[in-house]
């Protein structure tokens, strides 16, 4: 399983690498064409479905700072950071704070409900099994994060895993908060 994550991840690179793939939708994918998001420009829109099958959309958090973050089951350093991820999640209202796991494993909620449910995870895990959410976002390795203000706007892009239960991290969403 672990080689099968590796060579799916090695093709994500590869295509990125080529400018192969795209986005099917360009009003949900508005900048699909490009090598990723820049800070200070809008975040693009995506929907995808979470482990209900419902799908969610970035759209519909506008008014909140949302921690959009890609990720893997097969992904050590993911792997790592996401109980401290959901300490962050804990730490603050639903009705200012969000974040948006969004798996980039191929096999979906066969992977990510296991893991979920061992870590004891409460924040909304998306699937992009196909990676076009991520490469839209120019998430280029995993895990990667982008931090979205209230209006939309991405303020922040996070290469590798962090401490989300550092004051630092509590820190930079009070102040994405308060913008």
């Amino acid at each position: 399983m672990m080689r099968l994550g590796i060579i799916g991840m090695a093709l994500c690179l590869m295509t990125a690498m080529v400018g192969i793939g795209g986005a099917a939708s360009t009003d949900i994918f508005p900048v699909a064409g490009r090598s990723g998001v820049k800070l200070g420009e809008p975040a693009p829109n995506f929907q995808l479905r979470d482990m209900e099958g419902h799908l969610v959309a970035l759209s519909d958090l506008r008014g909140k700072v949302v921690m959009v973050n890609f990720w893997a089951t097969w992904c050590g350093p993911c792997r790592v950071e996401m109980p401290a991820m959901e300490v962050l999640y804990q730490a603050f209202s639903r009705k200012d704070f969000e974040i948006l796991a969004v798996s980039t494993d191929a096999e979906g909620v066969s992977v990510t409900r296991p893991f979920q449910q061992k870590n004891r995870l409460t924040f909304p895990i998306l699937h992009d099994p196909d990676y076009l959410v991520g490469l839209t976002y120019g998430a280029r390795s995993l895990p990667m994060t982008f931090m979205v203000d209230r209006q939309g706007v991405v303020r922040h892009q996070i290469f590798g895993a962090r401490d989300w239960g550092a004051a630092e991290a509590h820190q930079l969403v009070q102040m994405l908060m308060k913008s």
